[in-house]
């Protein structure tokens, strides 16, 4: 009998305490309680605990955040923004959910699952004219 290929239910944990530089790709789902400094590229889900901090773009397919976050966040799903959260840098997810407490400074583009697939801002043409939209907001502690 052939083996299974289960790679993509794998759980990558960085523990508290354990800092990562360079760039980090799994095929499953990872959870950072440490510090990364670096980009985080995840097929299924990313998330980012209390204690965890990421200096660096995350693209998942689901993020959840609750700890710091410097850098863009890229979610082909779902995004969400727990209490605790501190993100500084743009945000693009098809759903978007903010706890009451969790601070955002940057851009925010919500759009469908096919928009959302990772690619950069400056590669994205605007989606209207230049001025302020709901969307977009600014949040200081």
């Amino acid at each position: 009998m052939a083996a299974k290929d289960d790679s993509a239910k794998d759980l990558n944990l960085i523990g508290s305490g354990t800092f990562i530089e360079g760039k980090f790709k799994s095929q499953g789902s990872v959870r950072v309680d440490g510090r990364v400094v670096g980009d985080i590229t995840a097929q299924e889900a990313v998330s980012v605990g209390v204690a965890g901090e990421v200096e660096g773009n995350v693209t998942a397919k689901n993020i959840s955040v609750g700890g710091k976050i410097r850098g863009r966040l890229v979610a082909q799903e779902k995004l969400v923004l727990l209490s605790q959260a501190a993100v500084q840098g743009d945000i693009r997810a098809a759903k978007l959910v903010i706890d009451e407490g969790a601070t955002f400074d940057g851009k925010c583009s919500m759009s469908s699952d096919e928009q959302a697939k990772p690619k950069s801002y400056e590669e994205s043409p605007p989606r209207h004219d230049p001025k302020p939209s709901l969307g977009v907001f600014h949040q200081k502690q």
